[in-house]
């Protein structure tokens, strides 16, 4: 195989149905004529070009492409302005708008009202005219009629003269509000594909479509997982494919120890029929969701249309798993930002059809563009249990104890950490992976043969350690009787263990799936004021790991949807909500539950 084309980075592309939301910049003006508005004009919409610029300049879509800002086609000082504005981004399909202004503005006259877009306001902080002071009446106005918006003031007093110079702390805020904005809007008019139902009787994978379509916008789709083996039988996927990628895994996916019994273990003709049939089932998952072009050419209209999936789900156990191979490979290579196409933006698939986890895993791929990790929250090791079972007293990040994650599925092979950023091991965002670090992973990576005992029908899983050293979040969402969604955040880093302390902690449990040792950051207080406290107070078995402190823009994600945060470690000043959270009360945290509650669901 050329192994040029094999790890080729591919051209970054919408590949769903619906394009791609856009950020509409809103230059408002104090609408007196007669000199006024006039010594305004250029100004005013001389911010809104510096804030497009910014945006464009730091921010790119998911699929890798940049994000399109749509400047209004004249400032608003009035009701039909504001209206012709409105009509303009309905056209070209706005979804979040930035409102800005360096003067006194009519603030219920030249406001966004539109119940659906993602709202923020910036105020300019300058003594020629009183922006500060529209931003305050206008998010006012925001929150008597029930439209939460994100108010952004610099902290210093800036000079009319240097409106083209943004802030760093503005910019901060603007770019804070404008991820969380488009990873919303991404959600909207997409579909969450159950590859078969409840796996074991986790809770995630009992599948809520009110969540879905109330808090997300999405709806949900069902495919019984027989639809695989029919699909496998009729030869219902790119064959030629196929065979690319069967070549490319004899490659490049070597083959770790078998760790069943000898008079146990499946054949070698039977294990090079699994590989055959884990590779079908990751093309055939693949095309279940986003459609492949190929198939119609094969005449396979209903079935080359897709199920415009942005997220899936695949059950596997116990039904599936009992006779055929598990889905270890489908969602660890889905899951990854590489394959046999080359470099290219990972499908994000659930290991056990939890949709939670899988929502999880969305948001900070969504606000990333990387690849994330799928884990078992397994097991908490204490400084004194490590010392006691090896010997060694934990160091680094690795000082107050650590948190076992491991699982055999949807780990990507992203997460090995082979990746580099600034000489760092890293997991980036899928358009910066280079040829050598994908290869570098594969080469980190054993593929193990299933354990029979869990795993009837056999199968393969990753197998590697996580490199240490890596900023990262783990998240989960939960539902709750009474409540609704909720969200957990916790901040940290991979940790280093010596090899043979390694070693003796991975196998007391299963061996052959892949591990990365976590270590929150620690706060001293509540469900941080140590490791043990965090895996206390963890809401379900499951949790999604994203490369990068990214919790404060899970916070503000977390508020457009009206999902309230129930723990994190993310600093105060880092934390950004819509203005008018304020008015719920003095504690943060409970003034966020207040405000999810009062406001509801963002598409009820």
């Amino acid at each position: 195989m050329e192994q040029a084309k094999e790890f080729a980075l591919q051209q970054p592309r919408n590949r769903l149905k619906g394009n791609a939301p856009k950020i509409g910049l809103r230059p408002v003006i104090d609408g007196r004529r007669g000199g006024v508005r006039e010594s305004l004009e250029d100004i005013t919409m001389g911010m809104a070009k510096a804030a497009a610029k910014l945006i464009s300049e730091n921010l790119r879509h998911p699929t890798g492409e940049e994000v399109e800002c749509i400047i209004a086609d004249s400032t608003i000082g009035g009701v039909a302005e504001a209206a012709a504005c409105a009509e303009k981004f309905a056209r070209e399909g706005v979804a979040v708008t930035l409102t800005v202004t360096p003067c006194w503005c009519y603030g219920s006259e030249t406001m966004d009202t539109d119940p659906l877009t993602v709202k923020g306001v910036w105020g300019f902080n300058g003594t020629d005219r009183p922006g500060a002071v529209y931003l305050a009446a206008v998010l006012a106005a925001h929150s008597q009629m029930g439209l939460p918006a994100f108010g952004i003031y610099g902290h210093d007093v800036q000079d009319l003269s240097d409106i083209d110079r943004i802030p760093a702390d503005v910019a901060e805020k603007i770019l804070r509000f404008a991820r969380a904005g488009i990873a919303a809007a991404w959600m909207r008019g997409k579909s969450y594909l159950s590859v078969g139902s409840v796996a074991m009787g986790i809770a995630g994978s009992i599948v809520n479509p009110d969540f879905f379509r109330e808090y997300l916008g999405m709806r949900n789709e069902y495919v019984d997982m027989s639809e695989i083996i029919r699909r496998i039988e009729e030869k219902i996927y790119p064959e030629a494919e196929f065979r690319r990628a069967m070549e490319w895994i004899k490659t490049y996916c070597a083959e770790g120890p078998d760790n069943n019994p000898p008079a146990q273990q499946h054949s070698r003709a039977r294990k090079d029929k699994v590989w055959e049939m884990s590779a079908k089932m990751a093309i055939i998952v693949r095309d279940l969701m986003v459609g492949n072009p190929d198939l119609r050419r094969k005449g396979l209209i209903e079935e080359s249309l897709g199920h415009n999936a942005i997220l899936a789900g695949f059950q596997g156990q116990r039904q599936w798993t009992d006779h055929f191979p598990n889905g270890d490979f489908l969602e660890t290579i889905l899951n990854s930002s590489f394959d046999w196409t080359g470099i290219r933006q990972p499908y994000l698939v659930a290991t056990e059809n939890d949709s939670l986890n899988g929502v999880s895993m969305l948001f900070g791929h969504l606000l990333t563009g990387s690849a994330q990790i799928f884990s078992d929250v397994r097991t908490y090791w204490s400084p004194e249990a490590v010392q006691r079972v090896t010997g060694w007293k934990p160091s680094g990040f690795a000082e107050h104890g650590f948190i076992h994650l491991i699982n055999s599925g949807a780990t990507c092979l992203d997460g090995t950490g082979c990746q580099r950023l600034g000489g760092k091991p890293a997991m980036k965002p899928w358009w910066q992976v280079e040829a050598g670090e994908a290869k570098a992973s594969l080469k980190a990576t054993q593929w193990r043969y299933a354990s029979l005992g869990y795993f009837r029908g056999g199968g393969y899983s990753s197998d590697f350690l996580t490199e240490g050293g890596m900023p990262v979040t783990m998240t989960r969402i939960n539902l709750v009787k009474g409540l609704g969604p909720m969200i957990q955040i916790a901040e940290g880093f991979t940790a280093t263990l010596p090899k043979e302390v390694h070693n003796t902690l991975d196998l007391r449990t299963d061996p052959t799936w892949p591990t990365t040792w976590f270590a929150p950051r620690l706060t001293g207080n509540g469900p941080f004021r140590d490791v043990y406290s965090v895996m206390a107070n963890w809401g379900a078995n499951h949790g999604a790991i994203s490369y990068g402190h990214i919790g404060a823009d899970l916070i503000s994600l977390a508020s457009i949807l009206r999902i309230p945060v129930a723990m994190h470690n993310v600093p105060a000043e880092k934390i950004f909500r819509p203005s008018c959270w304020n008015a719920f009360g003095m504690d943060p945290e409970g003034a966020d539950y207040r405000a999810c509650s009062a406001l509801g669901p963002l598409y009820k």
